[in-house]
């Protein structure tokens, strides 16, 4: 990476720029800030972009949420974002509820409480291992590393070959439309706004198999791994 070729220095944000589901920190808004004089700057989520630009304490940034599916615009007069982009894609539910029964019943996912699958307004999908209504305490116990679920990773992904899984929280597989991941959405905004992709460094802590920031940590953007949110000053020191 050549610092000074870049252009847009892009996020990730639980786990990157904060810890899971916190808001922003002081510390880490002041690196945000450094690195706003000298770049433009942009949220890749997989969440809505509102629950972003909340988490971040209605930082000064535009956001890709949803994968792609959803883009916000900040604006400077308002002090708010504004949905540029809000794709909704259509939902074969009553197919994916039939896949997910499936594997719960090849890999004995029982019992779980609550709803058997979550589906989200946007075409977006998670399959809950343990229900969408799993104690939390449960959720956390079940598979902090990901290795259960590592394991049988490559065969969801072929049952579910029409959308994109991720290995999500510590209990799940969220999918998304194919071909929406982050690294589509990353290009997608790079051909809109005129980026060469060697002038994009992306800087996320989940790069591993199945997490969301795998798609561009193996495409061909520049990539700053993250480990812990509080090291971010540290992994950014080139660009700052």
């Amino acid at each position: 990476m050549d610092p000074n070729k870049i252009k847009l220095v892009a996020f990730d944000l639980d786990g990157t720029l904060t810890q899971h589901k916190t808001k922003l920190g002081d510390e880490n808004k002041a690196v945000l800030d450094a690195l706003a004089k000298k770049y433009k700057l942009l949220m890749v989520g997989a969440g809505m972009c509102q629950r972003i630009f909340d988490q971040m304490n209605h930082y000064p940034i535009d956001i890709i949420g949803n994968y792609g599916l959803q883009y916000a615009k900040y604006n400077p007069d308002t002090q708010d974002i504004e949905i540029a982009r809000n794709t909704v894609l259509p939902c074969d539910r009553e197919s994916v509820d039939k896949r997910v029964t499936a594997m719960r019943d090849q890999y004995g996912f029982y019992p779980y409480k609550g709803e058997n699958v979550e589906f989200h307004a946007s075409g977006c999908v998670t399959f809950p291992i343990l229900g969408t209504k799993a104690d939390i305490e449960d959720k956390l116990a079940y598979d902090p590393d990901r290795q259960k679920r590592r394991k049988i990773y490559d065969h969801i992904k072929e049952v579910f070959s029409d959308y994109i899984v991720f290995v999500g929280g510590s209990s799940s597989f969220d999918m998304a439309p194919a071909p929406y991941d982050k690294a589509y959405a990353l290009s997608l905004y790079c051909q809109e706004n005129g980026i060469a992709h060697d002038e994009v460094v992306f800087v996320g802590d989940d790069y591993g198999q199945g997490g969301n920031d795998e798609s561009v940590y193996k495409a061909d953007f520049n990539f700053i791994t993250v480990d812990d949110y509080r090291t971010l000053p540290q992994a950014l020191k080139e660009l700052l």
